[in-house]
């Protein structure tokens, strides 16, 4: 699956050129033009790296970064800046960026950068993944190792299946993201035929009417390759 990466310029040239070179690179770039535009799409979806300019209308990038970190302790942010003074870069550090890289940057450079902090994030990930057990979905929070669904007020919304869980923890794990049918067979199933994959269709649908109140919460289908978990905001 392609890194996602939330490219913050209000300069529109510097924008499109960035976005350009970071797609032929084999990213899938979001491009906001203003901070508030921005945060409104980190709420949307899930992204990998944030790249923020720090001079922009609406809302400041050091002001978004710290909105960013209060949402998402992994996630890298990288500065985009023209600013080479300590103290920005002291302020930067200070509200949650990971590293500044000053304009006119080097695009092989930006893109080596990227590269070690994806890597890095990954590991971090990967390891607070397996130990995550509770996720809030919409309206709803899951509890893994109970196997249970609950309202906000505490009450029990669902009883799950292991199976369920399994299910839906691997979709929360990877919320608002393209998966394919054999890459869920394989991470949950173990494997991938065609009688789990009938099978994996039953839960599917079973886990659907479990949030089929919420309207914000939504299992797609892509006909062909497989299901999106679209969830609003960071679980």
């Amino acid at each position: 699956m392609k890194a996602r990466i939330l490219l913050v310029e209000d300069d529109q040239n510097v924008g499109a050129v960035t976005k350009k070179r970071l797609e032929e690179a084999g990213y899938d770039v979001v491009h906001s033009t203003d901070g508030q535009m921005a945060w409104e799409q980190f709420q949307l979806r899930t992204f990998d790296i944030c790249l923020l300019d720090v001079v922009m209308p609406k809302k400041d990038g050091f002001t978004l970064a710290e909105q960013i970190r209060r949402k998402n302790d992994f996630i890298p942010i990288l500065f985009l800046t023209s600013k080479a003074m300590d103290e920005d870069k002291i302020k930067g550090f200070k509200t949650g960026a990971d590293d500044y890289i000053t304009k006119p940057f080097s695009m092989q450079e930006l893109l080596l950068r990227i590269e070690v902090f994806l890597k890095r994030t990954k590991s971090a990930v990967n390891n607070a993944t397996e130990k995550r057990t509770q996720y809030n979905i919409g309206n709803l929070t899951f509890d893994y190792n109970d196997l249970i669904l609950r309202e906000k007020n505490g009450e029990v919304s669902s009883t799950l299946t292991q199976k369920e869980a399994d299910l839906l923890k691997y979709l929360c794990d990877n919320a608002n993201k393209t998966l394919k049918r054999e890459e869920i067979l394989f991470h949950v199933w173990g494997k991938d035929d065609y009688f789990l994959g009938r099978s994996m269709d039953v839960f599917i649908t079973k886990l659907r009417k479990h949030f089929r109140t919420d309207p914000t919460v939504k299992l797609e289908t892509l006909h062909g390759v497989g299901f999106r978990f679209n969830v609003p905001g960071q679980l």
